[in-house]
């Protein structure tokens, strides 16, 4: 039977292949082999076909799963306005949200800030990235693209003798063009989790 996440991941995938393959293909963007999409999510190469979605082969019927299937369900075909970045915190309802919004995806980062700056490279090379964005605040700030259409930046504070390490997290100005809110919050969180995997895993 069914998982309830299965269900709904099913329902985001026949409402996203509604649009036609040569929409979805341009306004994921993708590329297309037939009926299936792929792309690079969360640092990961993404399939999405009508029948479900893979991480790197391998079958995801959870939570990034069905982040995915609502990326292309609201496929549209606008483009990313990164400025001005806004805080979770100011986009419309998200007041609910705040509270795990920054333990998910902010204070789950601090304890990692100098294992992050150490393997920045890695990060920004399968986040499709870039560093040192203009204007940003922080020590070091990152400009990652967990999902083509969706870009957030981190800005990271160093610890020093007297503050501790911090972590902002910020969207790209029509993020929730692409994405519903409680759906954004949740790129940022399996954002967040996929840096920590990076930046523990194999030297």
């Amino acid at each position: 039977m069914a998982t309830h996440y299965e269900k709904i991941i099913q329902e985001n995938l026949t409402r996203a292949y509604q649009k036609g393959e040569m929409k979805l293909e341009e306004m994921l963007p993708a590329t297309r082999d037939g009926r299936r999409f792929v792309f690079r999510a969360f640092g990961e190469e993404c399939s999405l076909e009508p029948e479900g979605i893979t991480f790197s082969g391998q079958t995801d019927t959870g939570p990034k799963g069905l982040i995915i299937s609502l990326y292309a369900a609201h496929s549209n075909p606008g483009s990313v306005i990164l400025e001005p970045f806004k805080a979770f915190k100011d986009l419309p309802g998200s007041m609910p949200y705040q509270g795990a919004f920054t333990v998910n995806s902010e204070r789950v980062l601090v304890p990692h800030v100098l294992k992050i700056k150490e393997r920045a490279d890695l990060i920004l090379q399968c986040f499709s990235g870039q560093s040192h964005t203009q204007g940003a605040a922080g020590d070091f700030s990152l400009l990652l693209y967990p999902l083509p259409k969706i870009a957030l930046l981190f800005i990271f504070y160093l610890p020093d003798e007297d503050f501790p390490a911090s972590a902002t997290c910020l969207f790209s100005a029509n993020a929730i063009s692409f994405m519903p809110l409680d759906g954004l919050a949740d790129v940022a969180e399996y954002t967040a989790k996929a840096l920590i995997t990076l930046v523990h895993g194999p030297s």
